[in-house]
C-alpha cells in the first residue's frame, strides 16, 4: 500500500498513452465532498521573506541525494504519505525516540530521514529556527515526484512540527490486505475521499515491496486453490521472483517501473495489480468508475494527483499562533528549550 528488480513483466502492446484529452472527464456521479484547498494559515509565500531561498535549498540537495540513489525518490512519497495518515502531516514519523512511530514495526523498511535531515540542516545555516521539518518533507516530497516525471503544484507553507511521536499510532498505516470498504473509511475519516483514494494509490506507479509484504497472496495458490484475481502469467513470474523469500523486492508496477505515469490503473485491468488493496480498486464497484476513467485519459492522472497531493499535505496539520507545535531545529528530536 502507498503507505508499504528484475525482469519487467509485459502483456500486450497496447498503447494507454495514445488518444489523449485535453478535457477532464467529470466525477459528477461520485460522492466527491468540497474541500478547501488547504488550512487557512497556510499560505504560499509564507516563506517568501521569511527564507526566501527555501526552495532552492529544498531542490538542490534533493537533486543531489537522488543522482546517487533514484530510489530514495519514492522512498520519500512513501514516508510522506506514513506521516500524514498517522497523526496528519506533522513530521512525527522523523521523531526518533524509544516508542515513537519511526521506531514501530510498520515504520523499518522506511527511508530517507536522511535526506530530510541533511536538507534541515542546510536550511538552519540560512533561516534559523524557521522553517517546520513537517514543511521541508511536504515540499521534498513534491520535488520527488517531480524527479521522477510526475506533475508539479504549488505547496502552501505554514505547518510546525509535532512535539510528540507514538509507536502505536504507526498501527494505523494500511499494510495492502484492507477492503476497499476500510481504505474508504479510513481516508474519509481524514477528510479525504474515494477520487483522493483511486489517485493517490496511483503513487505505485513508482517504487517496489518486498517478497515478503505479498507472500500471502502470491503462494497461496500452491496448495491447491487458485487466486482469481490476479493473471496467471504474472502469478508465476512473482512466484518464481519470490520463492527465495522475503528479501527480494518486486516493482510495483510490472510494466513500467521507473516512469511516473497511469499505467498502474491498466494493469488493474489485466490482474496485475501487485498489492491485494491494489486490485480491489478494479473489482469494487465504488471505485472501478474512477479506475476507468484514468485508464482512458492517462493525462487526468497527473492533473489529479497533483490536486490530491495537495489535500493529502493538509491532514490535521499544526498551523496558526494557537496551535500546538514547534519548529524543530533537529527534525530527529523536540526542541530542548
Amino acid at each position: 500500500m502507498i503507505f508499504g528488480h528484475g525482469k519487467h513483466v509485459v502483456h500486450d502492446g497496447r498503447a494507454w498513452g495514445d488518444g489523449e484529452q485535453d478535457s477532464f472527464p467529470t466525477f459528477s456521479t461520485l460522492p466527491v465532498p468540497e474541500t478547501r484547498p488547504f488550512d487557512d494559515f497556510l499560505s504560499f509565500d509564507y516563506y517568501h521573506q521569511r527564507c526566501p531561498q527555501l526552495e532552492q535549498i529544498i531542490s538542490t540537495k534533493l537533486k543531489s541525494w537522488i543522482a546517487k540513489d533514484h530510489t530514495l525518490a519514492a522512498s520519500l512519497l512513501r514516508l510522506h504519505f506514513h506521516d500524514c495518515f498517522v497523526t496528519g502531516c506533522d513530521a512525527s514519523i522523523l521523531l526518533n525516540h524509544e516508542g515513537s512511530e519511526r521506531r514501530a514495526g510498520t515504520s523499518k523498511t522506511l527511508r530517507g530521514f536522511q535526506v530530510i535531515d541533511d536538507i534541515k540542516a542546510e536550511v538552519e545555516k540560512s533561516c534559523l529556527a524557521t522553517v517546520s521539518c513537517t514543511d521541508i518533507l511536504t515540499a521534498a516530497t513534491r520535488d520527488a515526484t517531480v524527479i521522477l516525471g510526475g506533475p508539479y503544484w504549488r505547496v502552501p507553507y505554514g505547518r510546525k512540527d509535532s512535539t510528540t511521536s507514538n509507536e502505536k499510532d504507526a498501527d494505523t498505516v494500511p499494510i495492502g490486505r484492507e477492503s476497499v470498504t476500510e481504505l474508504l473509511e479510513l481516508f474519509q475519516s481524514k477528510g479525504l475521499n474515494l477520487v483522493d483514494l483511486v489517485v493517490l494509490s496511483g503513487v505505485h506507479t513508482i517504487g517496489r515491496t518486498s517478497c515478503g509484504a505479498i507472500q500471502h497472496r502470491v503462494f497461496q495458490g500452491l496448495n491447491g486453490t487458485s487466486d482469481m484475481s490476479i493473471d496467471n502469467r504474472y502469478l508465476d513470474y512473482l512466484q518464481r521472483k519470490c520463492r527465495c523469500g522475503g528479501d527480494e523486492y518486486v516493482d510495483l508496477d510490472a510494466t513500467t517501473p521507473t516512469t511516473f505515469d497511469s499505467q498502474f490503473y491498466a494493469n488493474l485491468e489485466r490482474k496485475m495489480g501487485l498489492l491485494s488493496t491494489d486490485q480491489r480498486l478494479y473489482s469494487d464497484s465504488r471505485t472501478l468508475p474512477v479506475v476507468n476513467a484514468l485508464i482512458q485519459t492517462p493525462s487526468l492522472f497527473r492533473h489529479q494527483f497533483a490536486v490530491s497531493m495537495v489535500r493529502l499535505a493538509n491532514i490535521q496539520v499544526l498551523s496558526g499562533p494557537h496551535e500546538d507545535g514547534q519548529i524543530r531545529t533537529n527534525c530527529s528530536f523536540v526542541n530542548s528549550y
